[in-house]
């Protein structure tokens, strides 16, 4: 669907990259070893989303890092389009949701760092999940979106061990219940 509505697929891989997880922050060589593709275009498309304002960047020795602008006007209207392009809306709606008792799911994997791929790593953190209930959720959600989803579920008490933190701090939240 994106690809349809932005035709540079480097563009669009930096918007994955940039917008699914705002703690990303990446170097051009180390984009173009990930992309697969030359350095010019990733060069050409950093720059236009520099001057736009949606990407900003700073240097660190003798890298140029870039990161996305949180403060960007459509920040929060492009993260969301790109959650609903991967699916994630509908993993929310069709799994989460009617679970019971989940507290927090992560986003861990390729998608945490920004990347595209055809599996969603998902980390479910509750008490009493009906593991039953989220195989058959798991299914749907998957016809849904036409991507695979792995994923792990660790009750309250054994993620509130510093180790699972430390595990886990990269992870992307996706849902929280914490009050």
């Amino acid at each position: 669907m994106l690809e349809t509505l932005i035709s540079s697929k480097t563009r669009v891989k930096l918007l994955l990259k940039f917008f699914l997880n705002s703690n990303t922050t990446a170097y051009l060589r180390g984009l173009e070893a990930e992309f697969g593709e030359s350095s010019n275009a990733i060069r050409l498309e950093l720059n236009r989303f520099e001057e736009a304002g949606m990407i900003i960047s700073h240097t660190d020795g003798n890298k140029k890092l870039f990161t996305v602008n949180t403060k960007y006007p459509l920040f929060s209207e492009i993260h969301n389009i790109l959650l609903k392009h991967i699916g994630f809306d509908k993993i929310i709606e069709t799994v989460i949701e009617r679970l019971g008792e989940v507290r927090v799911v992560f986003i861990t994997g390729d998608f945490a760092q920004g990347r595209d791929s055809q599996v969603i790593d998902l980390v479910f953190i509750g008490d009493g999940i009906d593991r039953n209930y989220l195989f058959q959720l798991i299914e749907k959600a998957e016809k849904l979106i036409q991507r695979k989803i792995r994923f792990l579920i660790y009750a309250s008490d054994e993620f509130n061990s510093a180790q699972w933190k430390t595990q886990y701090a990269a992870a992307l939240p996706l849902w929280t219940n914490i009050k």
